[in-house]
């Protein structure tokens, strides 16, 4: 729906941004497919590299990389154990699908008790339908919406 470029220089200049506040930053990437799906594209081998994160986000040792195998970052890795190992309260959410991938970690995010932050701006979907759907009906059940601008100014304002 957006630009890929776009969001991605967002999720980007959020991620330096939080590191220069010394604050955590977790990459997300997908390696899970449907289990049993038989038609075209289900169940078939990825091609190699297909789950590498990509350059522009600039991914730093410190950066915590979590692997999901399904629709959100939570089940089954070990996202959670982490936060609490940090004791973080409030996760910051940005990424690609709208509607499947960012829905369902901020959905299991919340149903952890974290405070979630949606930052609209640095989020798209392939369709307009579903991505204006959890931008207007869902996420501001889940937690608060925010832009890139206004949360940069905000850690610029608090110091992190």
């Amino acid at each position: 729906m957006h630009p890929l470029d776009d969001i991605v220089a967002r999720a980007a200049s959020l991620a330096d941004a939080f590191r220069a506040k010394h604050l955590p930053v977790i990459l997300v990437n997908a390696a899970g497919q449907s289990p049993g799906r038989t038609e075209q594209g289900g169940g078939h081998e990825m091609p190699d590299g297909w789950t590498d994160l990509l350059p522009e986000l600039n991914q730093h040792p410190d950066d915590k990389t979590v692997t999901k195998y399904t629709w959100g970052a939570f089940h089954n890795t070990d996202l959670g154990e982490h936060l609490v190992e940090l004791g973080i309260t409030q996760v910051v959410i940005a990424g690609v699908a709208t509607s499947i991938g960012v829905d369902s970690t901020a959905r299991q995010a919340h149903e952890h008790g974290y405070n979630v932050v949606l930052v609209a701006d640095a989020m798209t979907d392939l369709s307009h339908v579903a991505h204006e759907n959890s931008i207007n009906n869902i996420f501001p059940r889940l937690g608060e919406m925010t832009t890139v601008a206004d949360l940069l100014a905000l850690l610029d304002r608090t110091g992190g």
